[in-house]
């Protein structure tokens, strides 16, 4: 018999919570529909709305809180495995192998109690923290259902007193059970009234000592390794300084020429050459004097049709005449031909020719598609196929005599460095 009574009272209870359900969604179908009015409280509704964004923010935090930590965790390990490679090189004759060895035990420990720190003064009070979120967000959600469970009690209260056909006994049952439902509603509703306002203002306090303890806690730990390091680097100069003649030179690789290296080569060499307010270049490197510029003196009286008026003739830097081909060349390009206006006396220069530089130093071509230049040798300047191509500080250009003897531009022209000459037309 008591079990039956049992089972009795279970399914009685199930029978029970199925009607409350099916009352409140029956309730919140006529609130959306308008036909039922619903309690609203904005004030709780912003606590509530506190109450998630603070869920949210403290439950991201917790997350890059642990991220942080395994982050610790492995340059732990990788502190610890260059520590132990710093062991296995250190030759057991070498001074200072038990000091380095004390100084990396003393690394690992110091790794370890600044892991276990964070886990204590940070990460668990961080779980504490978040540890009452659940409890509060399951009474949030319930009040939301005794809420609803009010306004079924106080609408089922009030058809009952407006209908045409009264039945006192209802009525007196239905405010019975209205009291009651307000009843609970309001338990909970005044506690998390309280509650929650005080939860959303903890956050402040909360996540000043979080940081604080974070921030401290870095600060001694590098402080601490920094005294280990700076003791490493001790042993290490000793180390050194006892075995300074065999240091080992680590060189450069050679690397393979190409177009951007050797674009990137010019633009070095090109920042490299003299200035071109010195008129002495740097002598070789084998000390043999440097190479004095090779400039030709026409001796010659120079023709009465060369010296036009305001064609001055250009100087080298040396004070000397230029050749003959270079004056005819320069009365050429001011005035279009000889004077006389004979067709026949024009000068043959290159397509596209802009003007002449003279070659005030050497300069030793380091790729093919570069001009060798000897000092007081005439380039004759032109453009570039591909503007695109020019580097900053290079011309394009071809050898007055290379020029004169081939009359061929594609195999004779290349790029030089701007600096390395002096503009003479």
């Amino acid at each position: 018999m008591a079990e039956m009574g049992s089972k009795g009272v279970t399914a009685g209870k199930i029978a029970s919570n199925v009607q409350k359900k099916l009352t409140r969604a029956q309730e919140k179908v006529l609130q959306k529909l308008g036909k039922a009015d619903e309690t609203k409280d904005e004030q709780f509704e912003q606590c509530v709305q506190n109450f998630n964004k603070q869920l949210t923010e403290g439950t991201r935090l917790q997350k890059d809180l642990r991220t942080y930590l395994a982050s610790v965790k492995a340059m732990h390990e990788a502190s610890k495995k260059l520590n132990e490679c710093l062991q296995e090189v250190y030759e057991p004759d070498w001074p200072g192998r038990d000091d380095a060895n004390k100084i990396a035990e003393n690394n690992d420990l110091l790794w370890m109690d600044f892991h276990q720190k964070l886990v204590d003064q940070a990460l668990l009070t961080m779980d504490t923290y978040l540890g009452q979120f659940p409890d509060i967000k399951s009474r949030i959600a319930k009040r939301g259902r005794k809420l609803v469970d009010y306004d079924s009690a106080r609408h089922h209260f009030e058809s009952l007193q407006t209908a045409k056909k009264k039945d006192e006994a209802k009525i007196a049952k239905a405010e019975e059970e209205l009291i009651k439902a307000q009843k609970v509603f309001e338990e909970m509703n005044v506690d998390l009234q309280e509650e929650l306002p005080s939860l959303w203002n903890s956050r402040v306090g909360f996540y000043v000592n979080t940081f604080q303890s974070i921030a401290g806690l870095e600060e001694n730990f590098h402080k601490e390794m920094s005294k280990l390091n700076q003791n490493l680097n001790d042993v290490l100069v000793s180390l050194e300084k006892q075995h300074g003649s065999n240091t080992f030179t680590v060189k450069a690789q050679p690397r393979k020429k190409t177009k951007l290296f050797s674009r990137l080569r010019r633009k070095k060499n090109s920042d490299n050459a003299p200035a071109k307010g010195n008129k002495s270049p740097s002598p070789p490197p084998d000390g043999s004097p440097a190479a004095t510029p090779e400039i030709r003196v026409n001796h010659e009286p120079e023709p009465a049709s060369v010296a036009t008026p305001g064609a001055a003739l250009p100087k080298s830097p040396s004070q000397s005449s230029l050749p003959a081909v270079v004056v005819e060349t320069f009365s050429a390009a001011v005035n279009g031909t000889v004077e006389g206006g004979s067709a026949a006396g024009r000068v043959d220069l290159p397509p596209g020719f802009m003007f002449k530089v003279q070659a005030q130093h050497d300069y030793t071509a380091t790729d093919t598609d570069e001009l060798q230049l000897k000092a007081g040798d005439v380039v004759l300047v032109i453009p570039f196929q591909n503007p695109e191509e020019q580097d900053e500080g290079w011309l394009m250009g071809v050898k007055e005599s290379d020029w004169n003897q081939h009359k061929e531009l594609e195999q004779c022209r290349g790029v030089f460095p701007e600096n390395f000459t002096e503009r003479v037309q």
